[in-house]
């Protein structure tokens, strides 16, 4: 078996175990019945569960994608740039650290790291990856990898022959690639929803275009898929213990590696079960950890979760081991399982579309002003909600206090989400605030670069519980790159995206605290030395 579970220290409530066997869910699941879940999900459910077939049907797949890649490399071509958010690229870019090969994910829109993407042009090739391609991000960085081929000299042909597109059967990026003349197109399985595609074309065609081994990654997935009607099996252990901490007061899942050479995993896990569980205000939130020793992990409503083999600390926790592709099946049915537990449709995404929708008006509209409460060195400080009112911030630590007033506004049993609209590359150093804020609370951090993570944990944010408080940091831009065919470049889309995500949390009343780095490095640095 490629797949291995072992829990501790965590009571399974006999109802959850029972519910299940008594209702033969494992059998029931992979015969792929859309009753699971309820008369409201079954008919989403009946249109995706295609995922439990992919291990097979993806096998044509990887000797195609194998001879296009020879193809490409004899042309000189042999940098894979992907232009995707969510599921399009989480799953991609963990095969690809994995495997150890080189693929530029572009899932942002930021434009210091857009520009820095769309270099080394006489050897690229651009996967472009989406379900429809009508998502703001994807159109903006197609056309700004069109714009880029042509500044370098390109003409339409000899465009369209640098481009390879994934995408749904029917779906308006099909008709655009149509028109583009690329040099092919792979129609992903309707019967698959973003957060379950890992196995998928979707997963697969820029990993294997960039040198991945995807062949392995199915062999290792269809091995576990043998044994997931088995009454016990290692992935419905799983789901039942997510489903125990969640019954038992743990609805957080602290996730660490513990040694799994899968580099990446905890990222595309958290959009897998924080965007099919956290609807209906209820939900597991999965929080990405450092370690299994880091800040947070064994907090008293957090079941912690090892990736790998690793020893972990006393107290209730889980280990899972396993390939990569075993691990992307395991996870998916196990959620799955874990979304009948908890009474929630884990197919569908009902609160996503609210902060693009948002988005798209102010970009017709135009931004709000929103003078800042204080600058205090780098960092300008705003609070939309009124979180920082009876805060004297003329004092030296008026960031300190900022900060501690938005810890100090984390509901019971809550948790607090850093959003950081930056660019993850060059502004890396903003993802220590995780563990930094951690350091200071007994309550959950969650840290996710944005606006990928309006795609992941946005659901969760506005549909799960109502507990969140939001750190959302955004950044000066030094240089704007155009949106091509557009009024706007991508500052202020990436402006826009921030501002539209405030205004959703905010009239859910949540605690927000926006500080906005007039320098990002700088501006850093000084929010790490607040906070110790």
């Amino acid at each position: 078996m490629t797949f291995a579970f072992r829990c501790t220290g965590l009571d399974v409530p006999e109802p959850v175990r029972t519910q299940l066997a008594d209702d033969d869910v494992a059998a029931r699941l992979v015969a792929e019945d859309p009753t699971l879940w309820g008369p409201e999900a079954e008919r989403e459910a009946a249109v995706r569960l295609g995922w439990l077939d992919l291990p097979a049907t993806s096998r044509p797949l990887v000797g195609r994608l194998a001879e296009l890649r020879a193809e490409l490399r004899s042309e000189g071509l042999d940098r894979v740039v992907l232009c995707g958010v969510g599921g399009s690229s989480l799953a991609p870019e963990v095969i690809c650290r994995t495997a150890g090969v080189p693929l530029v994910v572009l899932d942002t829109t930021d434009p210091q790291q857009v520009a820095a993407a769309l270099t080394d042009l006489d050897r690229t090739v651009v996967v472009l990856s989406a379900e429809s391609g009508g998502t703001v991000e994807t159109d903006s960085q197609r056309r700004a990898t069109i714009q880029a081929f042509a500044d370098a000299g390109l003409d339409e042909k000899q465009i369209g022959a640098r481009f390879v597109v994934v995408t749904h059967p029917g779906s308006p990026l099909a008709e655009t690639a149509a028109a583009m003349g690329v040099r092919e197109v792979f129609l992903a399985d309707p019967h698959v929803g973003g957060r379950y595609s890992a196995l998928s074309a979707s997963g697969l065609v820029p990993a294997a275009l960039a040198g991945a081994d995807v062949g392995a990654l199915l062999e290792q997935a269809a091995e576990l898929a043998e044994h997931l009607a088995e009454p016990g099996n290692a992935a419905l252990e799983l789901g039942v213990a997510l489903s125990a901490g969640f019954r038992t007061g743990r609805d957080k899942v602290a996730l660490a590696d513990g040694g799994s050479a899968i580099p990446g995993f905890g990222d595309w896990a958290e959009q897998l079960v924080a965007g099919s569980t956290g609807k209906d205000g209820r939900g597991l939130l999965l929080v990405v950890v450092e370690s299994p020793d880091a800040p947070g992990a064994t907090a008293p409503d957090a079941l912690l979760a090892v990736v790998g083999g690793g020893p972990v600390p006393p107290g209730p926790s889980v280990g899972v081991t396993g390939p990569l592709g075993a691990q992307f099946l395991g996870w998916e049915y196990a959620t799955a399982v874990a979304g009948r537990v908890l009474g929630t449709n884990p197919f569908d995404q009902p609160d996503v579309a609210e902060s693009e929708e948002n988005t798209l008006r102010l970009l017709d509209a135009g931004l709000p002003a929103e003078p800042p409460l204080a600058t205090i060195g780098a960092v300008e400080l705003r609070a939309p909600g009124g979180l920082l009112g009876g805060v004297d911030l003329r004092q030296h630590d008026g960031v300190a206090l900022a900060l501690q007033a938005l810890l100090a506004a984390v509901p019971p049993r809550g948790y607090l989400a850093v959003m950081a609209y930056l660019d993850r590359i060059a502004d890396a150093r903003a993802g220590e605030l995780r563990a930094a804020l951690a350091r200071h609370t007994e309550h959950a951090v969650t840290f996710g670069w944005s606006p990928r993570s309006l795609h992941s944990t946005g659901q969760y944010h506005k549909g799960g519980p109502r507990t969140g408080a939001f750190l959302q940091v955004t950044g000066a831009v030094a240089a704007d790159l155009p949106v091509p065919d557009r009024p706007y470049g991508f500052a202020t889309l990436q402006a826009a995206q921030a501002a539209g995500d405030r205004q959703a949390l905010v009239a859910r009343q949540r605690p927000l605290l926006h500080l906005h780095l007039t320098d990002r490095a700088a501006g850093t640095g000084q929010l790490l030395d607040a906070l110790g």
